[in-house]
Protein backbone atom coordinates (compact mmCIF):
# COMPACT_ATOMS: atom_id res chain seq x y z
CA UNK A 1 0.00 0.00 0.00
CA UNK A 2 1.03 3.72 -0.59
CA UNK A 3 0.10 6.78 0.89
CA UNK A 4 2.03 9.56 0.24
CA UNK A 5 3.91 9.11 -3.01
CA UNK A 6 0.88 11.05 -5.06
CA UNK A 7 1.77 14.24 -3.08
CA UNK A 8 4.90 13.00 -2.99
CA UNK A 9 5.23 13.08 -6.70
CA UNK A 10 3.20 15.88 -6.87
CA UNK A 11 6.62 17.10 -5.48
CA UNK A 12 7.93 15.43 -8.43
CA UNK A 13 7.27 19.33 -9.67
CA UNK A 14 9.45 20.28 -11.86
CA UNK A 15 10.71 23.78 -10.53
CA UNK A 16 12.48 25.45 -12.97
CA UNK A 17 15.95 27.40 -11.94
CA UNK A 18 16.08 30.91 -13.08
CA UNK A 19 17.95 30.67 -16.17
CA UNK A 20 18.90 34.12 -16.57
CA UNK A 21 20.35 35.88 -13.43
CA UNK A 22 21.17 38.80 -15.77
CA UNK A 23 19.54 41.92 -14.28
CA UNK A 24 18.57 40.10 -10.98
CA UNK A 25 20.03 42.55 -8.25
CA UNK A 26 22.66 41.22 -5.88
CA UNK A 27 22.33 39.52 -2.32
CA UNK A 28 23.44 42.59 -0.57
CA UNK A 29 21.10 44.98 -2.56
CA UNK A 30 19.36 46.75 0.36
CA UNK A 31 15.58 47.68 -1.06
CA UNK A 32 12.91 49.34 1.94
CA UNK A 33 10.01 46.77 1.20
CA UNK A 34 6.33 47.75 0.63
CA UNK A 35 4.60 47.90 4.21
CA UNK A 36 3.24 44.76 5.00
CA UNK A 37 -0.54 44.72 4.02
CA UNK A 38 -2.72 43.56 7.27
CA UNK A 39 -3.63 40.31 8.08
CA UNK A 40 -6.82 39.87 7.20
CA UNK A 41 -5.14 40.62 3.29
CA UNK A 42 -2.29 38.16 3.57
CA UNK A 43 -2.79 35.50 6.25
CA UNK A 44 -5.40 33.51 4.09
CA UNK A 45 -2.86 32.78 1.68
CA UNK A 46 -0.40 32.08 3.75
CA UNK A 47 2.23 33.92 2.21
CA UNK A 48 3.40 35.06 5.26
CA UNK A 49 4.42 31.39 6.08
CA UNK A 50 6.73 30.03 3.74
CA UNK A 51 7.95 26.41 3.58
CA UNK A 52 11.79 26.41 4.33
CA UNK A 53 11.86 24.82 0.71
CA UNK A 54 10.20 27.61 -0.91
CA UNK A 55 12.76 30.06 0.90
CA UNK A 56 15.95 28.35 0.60
CA UNK A 57 15.91 27.71 -3.28
CA UNK A 58 14.91 32.21 -3.41
CA UNK A 59 17.50 33.08 -1.79
CA UNK A 60 20.01 30.86 -4.06
CA UNK A 61 18.74 31.37 -7.19
CA UNK A 62 17.54 35.30 -6.53
CA UNK A 63 20.19 36.08 -4.76
CA UNK A 64 18.18 37.12 -1.44
CA UNK A 65 18.52 37.29 2.02
CA UNK A 66 16.04 35.03 4.12
CA UNK A 67 14.63 38.62 5.33
CA UNK A 68 14.17 39.85 1.69
CA UNK A 69 13.11 36.25 0.18
CA UNK A 70 10.02 36.53 2.96
CA UNK A 71 9.10 40.00 1.98
CA UNK A 72 9.09 39.44 -1.61
CA UNK A 73 6.70 36.73 -0.88
CA UNK A 74 4.22 38.91 1.33
CA UNK A 75 4.68 42.03 -1.31
CA UNK A 76 3.65 39.57 -4.42
CA UNK A 77 0.75 38.93 -2.27
CA UNK A 78 -0.19 41.76 -1.69
CA UNK A 79 0.22 43.14 -4.77
CA UNK A 80 -1.51 41.12 -6.79
CA UNK A 81 -4.67 42.21 -4.73
CA UNK A 82 -3.70 45.71 -5.23
CA UNK A 83 -3.35 45.23 -9.09
CA UNK A 84 -6.48 43.39 -9.00
CA UNK A 85 -8.51 46.93 -8.21
CA UNK A 86 -7.32 49.10 -10.50
CA UNK A 87 -7.47 46.49 -13.33
CA UNK A 88 -11.45 46.41 -12.82
CA UNK A 89 -11.40 49.87 -11.66
CA UNK A 90 -9.53 51.17 -15.56
CA UNK A 91 -11.62 48.58 -17.79
CA UNK A 92 -10.44 49.42 -21.24
CA UNK A 93 -7.94 51.59 -19.81
CA UNK A 94 -5.61 49.15 -18.11
CA UNK A 95 -3.01 47.76 -19.81
CA UNK A 96 -0.87 45.14 -17.86
CA UNK A 97 0.56 45.47 -14.28
CA UNK A 98 4.43 43.57 -12.80
CA UNK A 99 6.29 43.54 -9.63
CA UNK A 100 9.77 44.38 -9.81
CA UNK A 101 12.84 45.43 -6.94
CA UNK A 102 14.73 42.64 -4.97
CA UNK A 103 11.71 42.31 -2.59
CA UNK A 104 9.28 42.80 -5.28
CA UNK A 105 8.50 46.31 -3.32
CA UNK A 106 7.45 47.90 -6.58
CA UNK A 107 4.21 47.72 -8.33
CA UNK A 108 3.60 49.46 -11.70
CA UNK A 109 -0.13 49.25 -13.53
CA UNK A 110 -0.34 50.66 -17.33
CA UNK A 111 -2.80 52.68 -18.69
CA UNK A 112 -3.16 54.53 -21.94
CA UNK A 113 -5.03 57.09 -20.21
CA UNK A 114 -3.48 60.05 -18.40
CA UNK A 115 -6.17 61.38 -16.47
CA UNK A 116 -5.86 57.71 -14.58
CA UNK A 117 -2.46 58.15 -13.01
CA UNK A 118 -4.15 59.76 -9.76
CA UNK A 119 -5.96 56.59 -9.14
CA UNK A 120 -3.34 54.54 -10.07
CA UNK A 121 -0.87 56.20 -7.55
CA UNK A 122 -3.51 56.01 -4.63
CA UNK A 123 -3.88 52.29 -5.07
CA UNK A 124 -0.38 52.09 -3.87
CA UNK A 125 1.32 51.34 -7.58
CA UNK A 126 3.54 53.46 -9.85
CA UNK A 127 1.44 54.39 -13.36
CA UNK A 128 2.49 54.27 -16.80
CA UNK A 129 0.87 55.84 -19.26
CA UNK A 130 1.34 53.88 -22.57
CA UNK A 131 -0.13 54.02 -26.35
CA UNK A 132 -1.86 50.56 -26.60
CA UNK A 133 -4.21 48.85 -24.54
CA UNK A 134 -4.31 45.32 -22.79
CA UNK A 135 -7.18 43.98 -25.22
CA UNK A 136 -5.29 45.75 -28.52
CA UNK A 137 -2.02 43.89 -27.65
CA UNK A 138 -4.22 40.28 -27.31
CA UNK A 139 -5.79 41.17 -29.90
CA UNK A 140 -2.61 41.40 -32.07
CA UNK A 141 -1.26 38.64 -30.88
CA UNK A 142 -4.06 36.11 -31.67
CA UNK A 143 -3.85 38.04 -35.34
CA UNK A 144 -0.01 36.43 -35.14
CA UNK A 145 -1.13 33.15 -33.48
CA UNK A 146 -3.54 32.39 -36.56
CA UNK A 147 -0.99 33.23 -39.13
CA UNK A 148 1.66 31.52 -37.62
CA UNK A 149 -0.48 28.17 -38.16
CA UNK A 150 0.15 28.01 -41.33
CA UNK A 151 3.22 26.16 -43.20
CA UNK A 152 6.33 26.56 -42.31
CA UNK A 153 5.92 30.17 -40.00
CA UNK A 154 5.57 28.23 -36.25
CA UNK A 155 8.83 26.44 -37.47
CA UNK A 156 10.47 29.94 -37.68
CA UNK A 157 8.95 31.72 -35.24
CA UNK A 158 7.86 29.32 -32.17
CA UNK A 159 7.19 31.74 -29.53
CA UNK A 160 4.76 34.45 -29.32
CA UNK A 161 3.65 36.47 -26.00
CA UNK A 162 2.57 39.74 -24.96
CA UNK A 163 5.18 41.72 -22.31
CA UNK A 164 3.22 44.59 -20.50
CA UNK A 165 6.61 45.79 -19.82
CA UNK A 166 7.56 46.87 -23.31
CA UNK A 167 3.63 47.47 -24.30
CA UNK A 168 4.88 45.18 -27.27
CA UNK A 169 3.86 41.67 -28.72
CA UNK A 170 7.37 39.60 -28.67
CA UNK A 171 7.52 37.08 -31.80
CA UNK A 172 10.81 35.05 -30.80
CA UNK A 173 11.95 33.99 -33.90
CA UNK A 174 15.69 32.41 -36.02
CA UNK A 175 15.86 34.78 -38.18
CA UNK A 176 14.54 38.83 -38.33
CA UNK A 177 13.55 37.63 -42.10
CA UNK A 178 11.12 35.06 -40.50
CA UNK A 179 9.58 37.94 -37.95
CA UNK A 180 8.97 40.02 -40.23
CA UNK A 181 6.89 37.44 -42.89
CA UNK A 182 4.95 36.41 -39.78
CA UNK A 183 4.15 40.33 -38.73
CA UNK A 184 3.32 40.63 -42.55
CA UNK A 185 0.81 37.69 -43.32
CA UNK A 186 -1.06 38.58 -40.00
CA UNK A 187 -1.53 42.27 -41.08
CA UNK A 188 -0.26 43.58 -37.75
CA UNK A 189 1.51 46.95 -37.02
CA UNK A 190 4.47 46.62 -37.18
CA UNK A 191 4.87 49.29 -34.53
CA UNK A 192 3.17 46.91 -32.02
CA UNK A 193 5.97 43.93 -31.98
CA UNK A 194 9.11 43.53 -30.47
CA UNK A 195 11.18 40.34 -32.04
CA UNK A 196 13.91 37.97 -30.58
CA UNK A 197 16.24 36.32 -32.82
CA UNK A 198 16.83 32.97 -31.36
CA UNK A 199 18.13 29.88 -32.52
CA UNK A 200 16.34 28.46 -29.25
CA UNK A 201 13.51 26.01 -30.22
CA UNK A 202 11.44 24.89 -26.85
CA UNK A 203 10.93 21.05 -27.17
CA UNK A 204 8.18 19.09 -24.79
CA UNK A 205 10.39 17.87 -21.74
CA UNK A 206 9.47 13.53 -22.06
CA UNK A 207 12.46 11.92 -20.66
CA UNK A 208 12.00 11.65 -16.76
CA UNK A 209 14.94 10.33 -14.63
CA UNK A 210 13.99 9.45 -11.32
CA UNK A 211 12.68 11.64 -8.17
CA UNK A 212 8.69 10.90 -8.05
CA UNK A 213 7.89 10.21 -11.24
CA UNK A 214 5.09 8.09 -12.99
CA UNK A 215 5.63 5.62 -15.65
CA UNK A 216 2.89 5.40 -18.95
CA UNK A 217 1.76 2.50 -20.35
CA UNK A 218 5.14 1.36 -19.87
CA UNK A 219 6.83 3.44 -22.48
CA UNK A 220 7.56 6.77 -20.87
CA UNK A 221 8.05 8.59 -17.27
CA UNK A 222 6.51 11.91 -16.18
CA UNK A 223 6.41 13.93 -13.11
CA UNK A 224 3.55 13.93 -10.57
CA UNK A 225 1.85 18.10 -10.68
CA UNK A 226 -0.71 18.87 -8.31
CA UNK A 227 -2.93 16.17 -6.39
CA UNK A 228 -6.67 16.91 -7.27
CA UNK A 229 -9.97 15.20 -6.68
CA UNK A 230 -12.97 14.78 -8.64
CA UNK A 231 -15.88 13.78 -6.64
CA UNK A 232 -14.83 10.73 -4.69
CA UNK A 233 -11.72 10.04 -6.95
CA UNK A 234 -8.50 11.45 -6.01
CA UNK A 235 -5.72 11.87 -8.80
CA UNK A 236 -3.14 14.48 -9.88
CA UNK A 237 -2.84 17.08 -12.52
CA UNK A 238 -0.20 16.41 -15.38
CA UNK A 239 1.07 17.47 -18.59
CA UNK A 240 -0.80 16.33 -21.61
CA UNK A 241 2.17 15.63 -23.76
CA UNK A 242 2.60 12.83 -20.80
CA UNK A 243 0.20 10.02 -22.38
CA UNK A 244 -3.01 9.96 -23.90
CA UNK A 245 -6.14 9.49 -22.14
CA UNK A 246 -7.02 5.91 -21.37
CA UNK A 247 -3.03 5.13 -20.68
CA UNK A 248 -2.38 2.90 -17.75
CA UNK A 249 0.11 4.74 -15.43
CA UNK A 250 2.34 2.70 -12.80
CA UNK A 251 4.03 5.03 -9.72
CA UNK A 252 7.63 5.70 -9.21
CA UNK A 253 7.64 2.44 -7.77
CA UNK A 254 6.37 0.38 -10.95
CA UNK A 255 3.32 0.24 -8.73
CA UNK A 256 0.19 -0.19 -10.50
CA UNK A 257 -1.17 3.13 -9.87
CA UNK A 258 -4.25 4.56 -12.30
CA UNK A 259 -5.27 5.50 -15.70
CA UNK A 260 -5.03 8.61 -17.38
CA UNK A 261 -8.27 10.37 -17.37
CA UNK A 262 -8.22 12.85 -19.87
CA UNK A 263 -5.49 15.00 -21.99
CA UNK A 264 -4.99 17.36 -24.47
CA UNK A 265 -1.74 18.43 -26.48
CA UNK A 266 -0.78 20.18 -28.75
CA UNK A 267 -3.53 23.07 -27.94
CA UNK A 268 -3.36 22.89 -24.89
CA UNK A 269 -1.10 20.64 -22.90
CA UNK A 270 -2.84 18.89 -19.76
CA UNK A 271 -4.24 15.60 -18.43
CA UNK A 272 -5.00 14.37 -15.36
CA UNK A 273 -4.80 10.64 -13.53
CA UNK A 274 -7.33 8.87 -11.41
CA UNK A 275 -5.67 6.98 -9.27
CA UNK A 276 -6.61 3.43 -7.84
CA UNK A 277 -7.15 3.13 -4.05
CA UNK A 278 -3.70 2.07 -3.17
CA UNK A 279 -2.74 5.77 -3.72
CA UNK A 280 -3.80 8.75 -1.60
CA UNK A 281 -3.39 12.26 -2.50
CA UNK A 282 -2.17 14.91 -1.01
CA UNK A 283 -1.87 18.47 -0.37
CA UNK A 284 2.25 18.01 -0.56
CA UNK A 285 5.07 18.94 -3.10
CA UNK A 286 8.30 17.07 -2.61
CA UNK A 287 10.80 19.35 -2.25
CA UNK A 288 14.95 19.18 -1.21
CA UNK A 289 15.91 17.05 1.24
CA UNK A 290 12.69 14.87 2.07
CA UNK A 291 10.91 18.28 3.17
CA UNK A 292 7.05 18.66 2.14
CA UNK A 293 5.85 22.12 0.29
CA UNK A 294 1.89 22.70 1.48
CA UNK A 295 -0.18 24.03 -1.42
CA UNK A 296 -2.69 26.14 0.07
CA UNK A 297 -4.48 27.70 -2.68
CA UNK A 298 -4.00 28.30 -6.85
CA UNK A 299 -4.01 32.24 -6.85
CA UNK A 300 -2.07 33.38 -9.61
CA UNK A 301 0.85 35.17 -9.53
CA UNK A 302 1.89 38.40 -11.22
CA UNK A 303 4.20 39.14 -13.59
CA UNK A 304 7.62 39.26 -12.14
CA UNK A 305 6.98 37.59 -9.30
CA UNK A 306 9.37 34.94 -7.55
CA UNK A 307 8.51 31.24 -8.98
CA UNK A 308 9.97 27.85 -8.27
CA UNK A 309 9.99 24.40 -9.74
CA UNK A 310 10.85 21.20 -8.05
CA UNK A 311 11.72 18.32 -10.45
CA UNK A 312 12.74 14.89 -10.43
CA UNK A 313 15.42 15.84 -12.87
CA UNK A 314 16.66 19.19 -11.80
CA UNK A 315 15.22 19.76 -8.39
CA UNK A 316 14.67 22.98 -6.76
CA UNK A 317 15.03 25.86 -8.55
CA UNK A 318 13.63 29.39 -8.76
CA UNK A 319 13.06 32.37 -11.22
CA UNK A 320 10.56 34.94 -12.12
CA UNK A 321 7.25 35.20 -14.03
CA UNK A 322 7.99 36.73 -17.43
CA UNK A 323 4.67 36.64 -19.36
CA UNK A 324 1.38 34.57 -19.24
CA UNK A 325 -0.96 33.81 -22.02
CA UNK A 326 2.57 32.59 -24.06
CA UNK A 327 1.89 30.67 -27.16
CA UNK A 328 4.74 27.83 -27.95
CA UNK A 329 5.32 26.12 -30.69
CA UNK A 330 6.59 22.69 -30.29
CA UNK A 331 8.05 20.15 -33.22
CA UNK A 332 4.55 18.02 -32.56
CA UNK A 333 2.05 21.51 -32.90
CA UNK A 334 1.22 25.09 -31.07
CA UNK A 335 0.18 24.97 -27.29
CA UNK A 336 -1.83 27.93 -26.65
CA UNK A 337 -2.11 29.88 -23.04
CA UNK A 338 1.21 28.67 -21.27
CA UNK A 339 3.33 31.12 -19.14
CA UNK A 340 6.94 32.03 -19.73
CA UNK A 341 9.68 32.05 -16.74
CA UNK A 342 13.07 32.69 -16.49
CA UNK A 343 13.48 29.00 -14.91
CA UNK A 344 15.61 26.38 -15.90
CA UNK A 345 14.51 22.67 -17.02
CA UNK A 346 15.84 19.47 -18.36
CA UNK A 347 14.12 16.71 -19.97
CA UNK A 348 12.44 14.38 -17.12
CA UNK A 349 10.98 17.70 -15.49
CA UNK A 350 7.97 17.08 -18.07
CA UNK A 351 4.53 17.32 -15.40
CA UNK A 352 6.06 18.69 -12.32
CA UNK A 353 4.89 21.48 -10.82
CA UNK A 354 5.55 25.58 -10.49
CA UNK A 355 4.81 26.82 -7.09
CA UNK A 356 4.86 30.55 -5.83
CA UNK A 357 5.12 30.57 -2.15
CA UNK A 358 2.42 28.26 -1.26
CA UNK A 359 0.63 28.57 -4.16
CA UNK A 360 -0.22 25.94 -7.14
CA UNK A 361 0.62 27.89 -10.77
CA UNK A 362 1.14 25.37 -13.12
CA UNK A 363 2.38 21.85 -14.69
CA UNK A 364 6.21 22.34 -16.45
CA UNK A 365 4.95 21.78 -20.23
CA UNK A 366 8.79 22.42 -22.14
CA UNK A 367 11.27 25.24 -22.90
CA UNK A 368 14.73 25.75 -24.10
CA UNK A 369 18.24 25.50 -22.56
CA UNK A 370 19.59 23.67 -19.24
CA UNK A 371 20.15 24.67 -15.70
CA UNK A 372 23.55 24.15 -16.67
CA UNK A 373 24.12 27.29 -19.18
CA UNK A 374 20.64 28.73 -18.64
CA UNK A 375 17.36 28.89 -20.32
CA UNK A 376 13.85 29.55 -20.42
CA UNK A 377 10.88 26.90 -19.29
CA UNK A 378 7.10 27.22 -19.88
CA UNK A 379 4.31 25.81 -17.82
CA UNK A 380 0.87 25.19 -18.46
CA UNK A 381 -1.22 26.99 -15.98
CA UNK A 382 -2.98 25.22 -13.50
CA UNK A 383 -6.83 26.90 -13.33
CA UNK A 384 -7.42 25.86 -16.61
CA UNK A 385 -6.76 22.49 -15.89
CA UNK A 386 -8.66 22.28 -13.34
CA UNK A 387 -12.01 24.05 -14.55
CA UNK A 388 -11.82 22.18 -18.23
CA UNK A 389 -11.82 18.33 -16.01
CA UNK A 390 -13.66 19.68 -13.21
CA UNK A 391 -11.04 18.98 -10.50
CA UNK A 392 -10.70 20.29 -7.20
CA UNK A 393 -6.89 20.99 -6.09
CA UNK A 394 -6.08 19.23 -2.90
CA UNK A 395 -4.41 22.16 -0.02
CA UNK A 396 -3.98 22.81 3.48
CA UNK A 397 -6.82 25.57 3.48
CA UNK A 398 -10.12 23.53 2.09
CA UNK A 399 -12.16 21.81 5.11
CA UNK A 400 -13.09 18.65 5.09
CA UNK A 401 -16.91 19.04 4.61
CA UNK A 402 -15.75 20.93 1.83
CA UNK A 403 -18.15 19.76 -1.30
CA UNK A 404 -16.07 17.67 -3.71
CA UNK A 405 -17.72 19.17 -6.76
CA UNK A 406 -18.18 22.81 -7.50
CA UNK A 407 -21.94 24.13 -6.97
CA UNK A 408 -23.02 24.64 -10.22
CA UNK A 409 -25.38 28.09 -9.48
CA UNK A 410 -24.40 30.98 -11.99
CA UNK A 411 -23.40 34.05 -9.92
CA UNK A 412 -23.67 31.79 -6.23
CA UNK A 413 -20.13 31.49 -4.96
CA UNK A 414 -19.33 28.25 -4.67
CA UNK A 415 -15.74 26.47 -3.80
CA UNK A 416 -14.00 24.90 -6.18
CA UNK A 417 -14.60 27.27 -8.71
CA UNK A 418 -12.14 28.70 -10.64
CA UNK A 419 -12.45 32.79 -10.97
CA UNK A 420 -11.02 35.20 -13.08
CA UNK A 421 -10.16 38.72 -12.46
CA UNK A 422 -13.14 40.84 -12.60
CA UNK A 423 -15.95 37.95 -11.83
CA UNK A 424 -18.79 38.88 -10.31
CA UNK A 425 -20.60 36.60 -7.35
CA UNK A 426 -23.26 36.92 -4.25
CA UNK A 427 -22.46 35.24 -1.29
CA UNK A 428 -24.78 36.34 2.22
CA UNK A 429 -26.76 38.24 -0.14
CA UNK A 430 -23.76 40.31 -0.77
CA UNK A 431 -22.12 41.25 -4.21
CA UNK A 432 -18.00 40.59 -4.26
CA UNK A 433 -15.94 41.16 -7.85
CA UNK A 434 -12.62 39.19 -8.24
CA UNK A 435 -9.37 40.45 -7.90
CA UNK A 436 -6.98 37.38 -8.37
CA UNK A 437 -7.29 34.35 -10.30
CA UNK A 438 -8.06 31.43 -7.89
CA UNK A 439 -9.93 28.03 -7.62
CA UNK A 440 -11.92 28.79 -4.66
CA UNK A 441 -11.39 27.05 -1.37
CA UNK A 442 -13.73 26.30 0.97
CA UNK A 443 -11.79 28.30 3.47
CA UNK A 444 -11.94 31.47 1.47
CA UNK A 445 -15.09 33.01 1.37
CA UNK A 446 -15.54 36.42 -0.66
CA UNK A 447 -16.11 38.06 2.86
CA UNK A 448 -12.65 36.21 4.51
CA UNK A 449 -10.16 36.98 1.68
CA UNK A 450 -9.98 41.18 0.60
CA UNK A 451 -6.87 39.61 -0.88
CA UNK A 452 -8.85 37.85 -2.90
CA UNK A 453 -12.69 39.70 -3.35
CA UNK A 454 -13.51 43.01 -2.94
CA UNK A 455 -17.29 44.16 -1.81
CA UNK A 456 -19.34 46.21 -4.25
Amino acid sequence: MVHRHVGAGCAGLSVLATLVLTGLPAAAAAEPPVPAPGPSAVQPLDAGNPSTAVLGALQRDLHLTDTQAKTRLVNETEAGTRAGRLQNALGKHFAGAWVHGATSADLTVATTHAADVPAITAGGATAAVVKTGLDDLMGAKKKLDSAAAHGSMAVNTPVRYVDVRTNRVTVQARSRAAADALIAAAGVDSGLVDVKVSEDRPRALFDVRGGDAYYIDNTARCSVGFSVTKGNQQGFATAGHCGQAGAPTAGFNEVAQGTVRASVFPGHDMAWVGVNSDWTATPNVAGPAGQNVSIAGSVQAIVGAAICRSGSTTGWHCGTVEEHDTSVTYEEGTVDGLTRTTVCAEPGDSGGSFVSGSQAQGVTSGGSGDCTRGGTTYYQPVNPILSTYGLTLKTTTAPTDTPSEPVDEDGIWAPGRVYEVGAQVTYSGVTYQCLQAHQAQGAWQPAATPALWQRL
